[in-house]
């Protein structure tokens, strides 16, 4: 990519590291929290809600953001099967709402952070919005499994963003692990892809925003879980790293230090 680089740069000592955080960052679950609710009053309240989240997306998305999305139809076929959709993360909130129109009229869930309830306003809807909280013990992973089950059985579109931290403008790939892609391989759905790439317009100071969509990823079933699990990991980063380099402008520059020169967590941004 020859970039245009932007006048801020954040540095960073690994890939771990924080620039977005919330109020709530180190929450962690209540011991009544439940990931699958079968209340008919919590389910109308639910669909209700999706439904504004609909309508937000379409503002936001399109009219605030102007995000372009390419390749939308591939989403089409999934409607039918439920599968996995893979993001790099570099929207707050655009990632929040992007998938919620990029998958439309289909419904997602997303697997998340706990610590995404401290995001202002939406924070504590995001559950009766389809986000499924990561459990912080062992004890509540059955319950988890559970959960995603049945949204795959419902056929939804699970959204996952592996690189787990926010990193806002990133025009790069960074590595994730192949334990993200546990979920296809155990519940024999399609995975794709969606890349968000950032390209220089004409006027104003931020760049265009533009989403590649990609798939169907399907893993050789003749293999072993954790070989299936590792090709579609490396299926998809390498779809997500050729698709990064249409990336042509750098809003943010994210620049490595070393840590024996990061003497102050304030430092981390200039």
């Amino acid at each position: 990519m020859s970039a245009k680089r932007g006048g801020t740069t954040y540095y960073y000592r690994d890939y771990t590291d924080d620039f977005v955080e919330s109020a709530r960052q180190d929450d962690a679950l209540p011991e009544d929290f439940h990931w699958i609710h079968r209340n008919p009053f919590y389910r109308l309240i639910s669909a209700l809600l999706y439904g504004v989240a609909v309508v937000f997306s379409l503002i936001y998305i399109r009219l605030i953001l102007h995000v372009r999305v390419e390749n939308r139809k591939v989403l089409k076929a999934a409607g039918k099967t439920g599968c996995f959709l893979y993001g790099n993360h570099t929207q707050p909130m655009g990632d929040v709402f992007g998938p919620v129109l990029n998958c439309f009229p289909g419904r997602i869930s997303a697997i998340a952070s706990v610590s995404n309830q401290g995001i202002p306003v939406i924070g504590k809807l995001l559950p009766m919005l389809g986000a499924l909280f990561i459990p912080d013990s062992m004890g509540r992973m059955k319950e988890f499994m559970e959960a995603v089950r049945y949204h795959v059985e419902k056929k939804r579109y699970i959204v996952i963003y592996p690189e787990a931290h926010v990193w806002p403008w990133c025009t790069f790939i960074r590595p994730f692990p192949a334990t993200a892609f546990r979920f296809p391989v155990l519940y024999n759905v399609p995975a794709f892809c969606m890349t968000t790439t950032y390209q220089q317009r004409k006027h104003g100071g931020k760049p265009k925003i533009v989403v590649y969509i990609d798939g169907p990823f399907l893993a050789d079933s003749g293999k072993s879980k954790r070989e299936q699990q590792m090709e579609l990991h490396d299926k998809i980063f390498a779809c997500m790293q050729s698709r990064s380099q249409a990336s042509d402008c750098e809003y943010i520059h994210y620049q490595k230090r070393e840590q024996d020169e990061m003497k102050n967590p304030a430092d981390a941004r200039r």
